[in-house]
């Protein structure tokens, strides 16, 4: 009897030594490997311990922690981010916006946010991007309102002729401010990064345009309501995205393009017209820079407090001038290289065009109202900051 009991005396002993032994192994002393805490985790004296995951995301999923294992070592989640647009791989869009603001992200997030670019429609055709932003098909995504007109009512209004932009920085921060201030339902379903705009444009034509007569009939690439305005003139527009402009233009399937000068250049458009008619009242295009709701809502706080940091930045100092450069740039190039010629409208044939696109703003005003919206409200709060800007 005495020997079992001292036997079992002694398999007691060794359980409770293991017990203890493996509660030892679970902690790391002096806070070395320590996981990071759900809540306001601030690494202090650990070594390697994450920062805070509340509210949103974070890198251990919505409301969960994202933590360090090991000294020193990072467990925080990596987001890969597609991003899709249908510039050019040379156009300044992709080289001067698109390509930097991925090298920015990727320093200010220390990599944890990678973002991979798709430009010229190679993942989503260019008038199915911000669908398919909202899908999931690509997570981020740069394009026109005006491709998929209807969309987007409220923000034709920055698109209306007859409201002045001196450029394309001013039509720029009338637009972004303006949707702040607005904040339409219509694009509550990305995430918006920055909008930016082309500012005024121009009439490109393979025979020249003085007068409305010579304007009559000619079929015109546009878009948005840009159609409109050029139907009004007495023009027959043909909806088409930029990237098929110059193919129509060469086979003459349309006859000239209403748009931003940069497209002389930036979409080679001065092989395939020669006349150039300054038309600066007539036009303004609205880009977005979007990303999917769910795909944002995977990045931590920190990681989207320096993604909207740098938005900002690019927005400021790249994206809201960014037609300006171009615009000098193509100008130049179609005239001296390319031999195109400019024709600027007599003051009294350009207030006749100006008489004849008035229409658009009451129609612009009475579409609202039949959807809900204050239309004249709307219209007001643009013509307002574009007196703010313009100056």
């Amino acid at each position: 009897m005495k020997k079992s009991r001292f036997i079992k005396r002694i398999a007691l002993v060794m359980v409770v030594f293991i017990i203890l032994s493996l509660s030892a192994c679970g902690s790391a002393p002096g806070g070395a490997g320590k996981a990071g805490s759900v809540s306001n985790a601030s690494g202090a004296g650990s070594a390697g311990a994450a920062g805070s995951a509340s509210g949103t995301g974070g890198t251990g999923g919505t409301g969960g922690a994202s933590g360090a294992s090991g000294a020193g070592g990072s467990a925080e989640k990596k987001v890969e981010l597609k991003l899709a647009h249908f510039w050019p791989a040379t156009h300044p869009v992709e080289v001067d916006l698109v390509q930097p603001w991925i090298a920015a992200v990727k320093e200010a997030t220390e990599g944890r946010v990678i973002v991979t670019s798709y430009p010229s429609e190679t993942l989503i055709p260019s008038a199915e991007i911000y669908e398919g932003i909202k899908q999931g098909v690509a997570d981020a995504g740069l394009s026109c309102f005006s491709y998929t007109r209807g969309q987007f009512p409220v923000l034709e209004v920055f698109e209306l002729p007859g409201i002045v932009y001196n450029n394309s920085a001013a039509a720029s921060k009338i637009a972004w401010e303006g949707i702040k201030e607005l904040n339409p339902k219509e694009v509550q379903d990305t995430t918006l990064m920055m909008v930016f705009t082309t500012g005024p444009g121009n009439l490109f034509t393979r025979n020249p345009v003085k007068s409305l007569s010579d304007l009559k009939g000619l079929e015109i690439r546009a878009t948005g309501l840009s159609a409109a305005t050029l139907k009004a003139l007495g023009a027959t527009p043909v909806a088409m995205p930029q990237s098929e402009a110059y193919d129509s233009l060469s086979k003459g399937v349309v006859k000239g393009n209403l748009g931003p000068t940069e497209i002389l250049k930036g979409w080679n458009q001065a092989e395939v017209t020669k006349y150039i008619t300054e038309t600066p009242f007539l036009y303004n295009t609205l880009f977005f820079f979007t990303m999917n709701s769910t795909k944002w809502g995977t990045i931590s706080e920190k990681d989207q407090k320096a993604i909207l940091d740098i938005n900002q930045k690019f927005f400021d100092n790249v994206a809201c001038g960014l037609w300006d450069s171009q615009n000098e740039t193509a100008f130049k190039y179609a005239v001296n290289e390319k031999g195109m010629e400019v024709i600027k409208l007599t003051a009294e044939e350009a207030k006749i065009w100006t008489d004849m696109v008035k229409p658009v703003q009451d129609d612009f005003v009475s579409k609202m109202d039949g959807l809900g919206f204050k239309g004249r409200e709307i219209l007001d709060t643009v013509k307002k900051l574009s007196d703010k800007y313009n100056k």
